[in-house]
């Protein structure tokens, strides 16, 4: 079973692939989406959950969604098409990072794909070549709730891979962003979407018990959950950012 597939069937229960609940991801796309006509562009998308919610009740929406992860832009696809939106966003299997447009949008997200990027303001650099003047980008990134210890290391993290909320929002500052509204995700997010990780995958292997991919989708989860237990939990937070642009000189 390759690692796309796993990840596909872990999101089965939690498809906003990050620490978000249903509620946070309405308030956030409330704060973040332009009334009225609008262009909007995810990079990587995975299966546009993102897209799909921002389009409930907005028929005004244009959209373009990106993710290298073909069997997740198909899923992206069918989603679109069997909610009678298939016109109004296109989706584009294909490297984030190298995506391209006629179009310039008036948001950009990208929650949880700073990895596509190189980091966190090499993702802020690539949205910001997608924007129309004044437009937005609500981006959801890692950072340290407090120092890794050697239990969080060892599940692959480096203690320079992250800072702390105020250096991550610092950071993004200098390079002459302003935050317009945030969402630090809570334990019980982290929680919720970890149970339902691991949840998922493990009901899946008990579901096809005679599956030759049971026994890794089992390990998987146990893995998966032991670094999370053990290691990051309460030590690894998310936050995500509406942030505007200060006009370059």
């Amino acid at each position: 079973m390759h690692r796309r597939q796993i990840s596909s069937l872990a999101h089965t229960l939690h498809p906003i692939a990050a620490p978000l609940s249903d509620a946070s991801v309405r308030t956030l796309l409330d704060r973040a989406v332009p009334h009225g006509t609008a262009r909007l562009l995810d990079l990587g998308c995975g299966s546009g959950t993102w897209l799909l919610r921002a389009q409930a009740g907005r028929p005004d929406l244009r959209a373009d969604g990106v993710d290298n992860d073909a069997d997740a832009i198909a899923a992206a696809q069918a989603s679109a098409g069997a909610a009678g939106t298939g016109d109004r966003i296109a989706f584009h299997a294909q490297d984030a990072a190298e995506f391209r447009s006629p179009h310039g949008y008036d948001l950009v997200l990208s929650i949880g794909a700073s990895h596509a990027f190189g980091g966190l303001l090499p993702t802020l650099k690539a949205a910001e070549s997608h924007l129309v003047p004044g437009g937005t980008v609500l981006v959801g990134d890692g950072f340290w709730e407090r120092e890794p210890d050697r239990r969080t290391l060892d599940c692959g993290f480096t203690a320079d891979e992250y800072d702390g909320l105020a250096t991550t929002v610092d950071r993004v500052v200098s390079e002459g962003w302003v935050p317009l509204y945030g969402h630090v995700s809570t334990l019980q997010e982290w929680d919720d979407y970890e149970w339902s990780w691991t949840g998922s995958l493990s009901r899946w292997a008990l579901d096809h018990p005679d599956h030759p991919d049971r026994v890794q989708a089992l390990d998987a989860a146990a893995e998966h959950r032991a670094a999370w237990l053990h290691g990051y939990r309460g030590t690894l937070g998310f936050v995500t950012l509406l942030l505007g642009r200060e006009p370059r000189p």
